[in-house]
């Protein structure tokens, strides 16, 4: 088969246009990062020293087989439900964690609990944030020593962690939701500090000064790029935003998570390997995971397959509460916004703007 020749001028290269030629660099950008994030692996995996760090790197990431410790008591996987993620901030006061908690608290709590949702094809997502003082039902779990915690009614939902661990926060949203998890992330106090501090910061815009005392953030109106300890003094905030309470806090923190993927997504590890062990080394050492994504390797898979979802885009929602009526420093899921929302999850459907009103705030999501 013969091929008309064009002139240099007429090519279809030379015809495309700006922004196709841009979409292009960033495509290619994209597939060099995780290009680089291969090699970063094979380097470390390759013999002595290498092998001895990624050996380090892989047993710093402790794993959670979710079917055993839950057991068949869990939702159906539906065809078009995307791709489900609990991700799970714990405030443990242990080890590293010692001097970055506040208050007199032993043990730990999911001091941050998000959903997020990749929908099939995976070009966008949503995250839905579970405001802690939420009051939900505790199904029956098994705990770590094997013994087994009952079910109740009116739990605050930071408290199910320290009950029973997390296998039984993923079971409790998936009771709440009738959305099965596919995966499950838990990073502590340390670890979100040794993060941050490792990409080199994060930059975040507030509107209005904070200045919250307790917390020991103190920052003035405009544009900020937050060390790893300001950074966790911002995402757990709550006297210097909105009425004090844990909502207020919620959107700072969907805020913050955005700047930090995308912060992420930009940093150059090919052109770093340093600071790609850095990161990998300060994430893996504070992270808990399922037991499919507990090992560098699954984790690698995991985020390539994620490569096409832009942090840019990623819609945040908290889940619509109303004030409990018995208890005014709780709050209970509104309804029917809540049921809803999980619905359109469940569907991988858009979610209507009617499910994400939040009496708590007024209407705001």
């Amino acid at each position: 088969m013969t091929h008309a020749l064009t002139e240099p001028d007429q090519s279809p290269r030379s015809r495309r246009a700006p922004s196709s030629r841009r979409a292009g660099r960033q495509r290619g950008r994209r597939v060099w990062r995780w290009i680089a994030l291969g090699l970063v692996v094979l380097v470390l995996a390759a013999g002595g020293t290498g092998y001895w760090l990624y050996s380090d790197l892989d047993g710093n990431i402790d794993g959670v087989d979710l079917d055993k410790a839950i057991g068949d008591d869990r939702p159906e996987k539906l065809p078009t439900s995307g791709q489900n993620i609990l991700v799970l901030g714990s405030d443990s006061r242990s080890g590293k964690n010692a001097d970055l908690g506040t208050g007199d608290v032993s043990g730990a709590r999911s001091d941050t609990a998000l959903v997020m949702h990749i929908p099939e094809g995976r070009s966008e997502a949503v995250a839905i944030s579970i405001p802690r003082d939420t009051l939900v039902t505790r199904p029956e779990c098994v705990k770590s020593d094997g013994s087994t915690l009952a079910s109740a009614k009116r739990v605050m939902f930071n408290s199910v962690y320290s009950l029973a661990g997390p296998a039984c926060v993923v079971k409790t949203v998936e009771q709440m939701s009738g959305i099965r998890m596919d995966h499950f992330m838990e990073i502590d106090f340390a670890g979100f500090k040794g993060l941050v501090d490792a990409i080199g910061g994060v930059t975040v815009t507030v509107d209005e000064a904070i200045h919250d005392k307790s917390s020991g953030l103190d920052l003035e109106a405009g544009t900020h790029r937050l060390d790893g300890t300001q950074s966790l003094a911002f995402v757990r905030t709550r006297h210097g935003v909105g009425d004090g309470s844990d909502l207020g806090r919620i959107g700072l923190q969907q805020q913050f998570m955005i700047a930090l993927l995308g912060e992420i997504k930009k940093q150059d590890l090919l052109g770093s390997p340093t600071k790609a062990y850095r990161i990998a080394d300060s994430l893996t050492e504070s992270l808990t995971t399922d037991s499919d994504l507990d090992s560098l390797t699954a984790l690698s898979d995991f985020a390539r397959s994620m490569n096409g979802v832009d942090p840019a885009t990623m819609e945040t929602i908290m889940l619509p509460v109303a004030y409990d009526k018995t208890d005014p420093n709780r709050v209970v899921a509104a309804e029917p916004q809540a049921t809803t929302l999980w619905k359109a999850l469940r569907a991988d459907k858009e979610i209507p703007d009617s499910a994400k009103k939040s009496p708590a705030t007024g209407g705001a999501s």
